[in-house]
């Protein structure tokens, strides 16, 4: 296959700003994923009971076909970002819902008496204890959710809310592969620069583990 470096040098501005707007549509939904994630994880885990049916409900979610859910809300949000950036956001969940879970319970019982012992109450030992303790676990599954949502963006392009899609599906129109692999390329760089990204915040975010390791070593 031959790759017309040409073509990429005259069109870099249109692939950049695909590229601004691919990132925007992919991580908003981790975004909003998140925000709905943090209350639903803790009250999930305060009342064991509800975690299995919510738990059922995001995998169900996340079992629909992409372009069958954009249609879905198509009626509804007609052919705007919002079509594709609220069934991303519920994709999202059933990364993003299990890990809050599965954070929130690493906190060893000795720990939250801890807390309790020093007059913390629940809502403080919660943001001052649970939750930082939490973070490597639910930042793991943000960056799945992220890396994921990334991808699915340019399915989008199927209802012309695509970022980078816009190009995949040009250049297969076009029969011009340059401009199919240019757009792959820049997805997989998004992900990998966004990855990097969450590791470093996990690393400023976790600074005990740093000096844990440092101490193991």
């Amino acid at each position: 296959m031959e790759i017309d470096w040409g073509w990429i040098g005259e069109h870099t501005s249109d692939l950049a700003e695909n590229a601004v707007l691919h990132l925007r549509l992919a991580l908003l939904p981790v975004l909003f994923g998140l925000l709905i994630s943090l209350p639903l994880g803790v009250l999930c885990r305060r009342f064991g009971w509800l975690y299995p049916p919510t738990l059922t409900l995001a995998n169900v979610l996340y079992a629909i076909p992409s372009l069958a859910l954009f249609m879905v809300f198509i009626q509804y949000t007609g052919l705007t970002p919002s079509t594709v950036i609220i069934p991303l956001t519920l994709y999202s969940l059933s990364v993003l819902i299990p890990n809050v879970v599965d954070g929130l319970g690493s906190v060893s019982e000795p720990v939250r008496q801890a807390a309790t012992a020093m007059g913390f109450g629940a809502f403080r030992r919660l943001v001052r204890v649970e939750l930082p303790i939490a973070v490597p676990i639910v930042i793991a599954g943000t960056r799945v959710a992220a890396v994921s949502s990334i991808s699915l963006v340019a399915v989008g392009q199927l209802i012309g809310q695509g970022g980078l899609g816009y190009d995949i599906v040009r250049g297969y129109q076009l029969q011009f592969p340059t401009q199919i692999l240019a757009a792959s390329v820049l997805i997989v760089l998004l992900a990998l620069v966004t990855d990097a990204i969450l590791v470093v915040l996990q690393r400023l975010l976790t600074p005990w583990a740093r000096a844990r390791g440092k101490a193991a070593s």
